[in-house]
């Protein structure tokens, strides 16, 4: 059996690649568990500045989780439901959107249930034009459960998020952008390159602020200003007492580019 997920190197970004075309890169549990894994090892790695996730062929991005493992969870009991399938997606789900580094979904096909959901939980996103989304899991008699009747209504609005969870219809990347579920459309042969250049363009400011930021606004965006603002303060504070901080200061008054170590 082929791997699951494909990692590749790029430099300080870390190519993955969601590796079931054959199933449009369902999420069964092993690929769910393996993601969890390869975020741990990355988190660690020092020389790893940023993520791009993306799905193999041209067909998917991921079409979601791997309905037949699931029915089978389902027949075995409501917890054994719950644990397998509902948890386990939430806690990956919860994972990309609180990693300390960027992560850029490269959504290069449909993006249907936990595909979508993997879309609303990564820091930013980049579509395809041939990419096609949905919230279908009305289809099949159940709610979303890897957390999107929570991030889509946040990112999309209570009214649009409950048109599409409610109807299950599918809708196009244009109007994915236009709720914000993503931050740019590019034509199909431009994805990588278009994720890959994002990505450039935050790792060239210090890995420690970039950390921050995605702290700060994972932890404040759900809490009231005064909360939040506390939040900020609080990032900044670990970051003041950091050698980029000096460095980019210094770097600045110099009128030079700065060279940032990470600590």
């Amino acid at each position: 059996m082929s791997e699951l997920i494909m990692y590749e190197q790029k430099g300080a970004i870390a190519l993955l690649t969601l590796n079931r075309p054959e199933k449009l890169n369902a999420l069964n549990y092993a690929t769910n568990d393996l993601l969890l894994t390869l975020l741990d090892s990355i988190e660690t790695d020092h020389y790893t500045r940023a993520v791009v996730l993306t799905g193999a062929g041209d067909r998917a991005f991921s079409a979601g989780g791997d309905i037949h493992e699931f029915t089978e969870s389902v027949k075995a009991g409501i917890d054994v439901a719950v644990k397998n399938f509902c948890k386990r997606g939430q806690t990956m789900t919860a994972r990309l959107e609180a990693f300390p580094k960027p992560i850029i979904a490269a959504v290069n096909g449909i993006a249907f249930g936990g595909g979508c959901e993997i879309t609303e939980a990564v820091h930013l996103a980049v579509t395809s034009e041939n990419a096609l989304f949905s919230k279908p899991e009305i289809n099949i008699g159940i709610p979303p459960t890897f957390g999107g009747t929570q991030r889509l209504p946040r990112l999309a609005g209570r009214k649009r998020a409950l048109e599409l969870l409610l109807t299950g219809d599918t809708f196009s990347p244009q109007r994915a952008y236009e709720m914000g579920l993503v931050n740019k459309i590019v034509p199909h042969d431009q994805l990588l390159p278009a994720a890959f250049d994002l990505s450039e363009r935050i790792i060239r400011h210090s890995s420690l602020a970039a950390s921050r930021i995605i702290t700060a606004v994972t932890r404040g965006i759900n809490t009231t200003i005064e909360e939040g603002l506390l939040i900020e303060r609080e990032q900044f504070a670990r970051m003041a007492a950091t050698s980029d901080v000096h460095e980019g200061l210094n770097a600045w008054i110099e009128r030079r580019t700065p060279e940032y170590t990470g600590v």
